[in-house]
């Protein structure tokens, strides 16, 4: 195995077990907020807070794995009148085309993290900064450019494409 799919498996088990234990705290902090809410009639403070920030927090560590298995939404309807070397390099400029809009997005929100972080936002109810979780989720969003520069350098051969390049 070379040290770039190391990296890459290291990565992804760090993030798949990061969304899991989000995911599972999630369901937790819900199931106890119903429970409090219709028992005992004492709701969690600021639950919904809480989850919207673990929401945030799974959707963008799930972006660069979705992004590193390809498993987006597609339309394959051009793939059929192409021959395989044309769909290696339009695969590449798709790639392309993503890493520069991540890139972007990036850019964007980092600039709204420091506008957030200069502000001081806080959340209502908890009164815990925001400007981390917009952090977060430019990192995130970054990590996801980078998995699709990697893509155009080695794109990766399904079984119908095991003799090209």
């Amino acid at each position: 195995m070379l040290p770039r799919e190391k990296l890459a498996m290291c990565g992804d088990t760090l993030l798949r077990i990061s969304a899991s234990v989000v995911l599972f705290a999630m369901m937790t902090l819900t199931f106890l907020d119903v429970v409090l809410r219709y028992l005992l009639n004492r709701p969690i403070r600021g639950g919904f807070e809480i989850a919207e920030m673990m929401l945030v927090v799974l959707i963008f560590a799930g972006l660069p794995l979705v992004s590193r298995a390809d498993q987006h939404i597609i339309m394959d309807f051009i793939d059929r009148a192409l021959p395989l070397r044309a769909l290696e390099w339009l695969g590449r400029a798709v790639h392309m085309i993503c890493a520069a809009v991540m890139f972007f997005l990036t850019w964007q929100i980092w600039l709204k993290a420091g506008k957030v972080a200069a502000y001081g936002d806080t959340s209502e109810v908890l009164r815990f900064a925001i400007a981390p979780v917009v952090y977060f989720m430019a990192t995130m969003i970054f990590i996801t450019g980078l998995v699709h520069v990697f893509k155009v350098f080695y794109p990766e051969r399904g079984p119908d494409q095991k003799g090209s390049l």
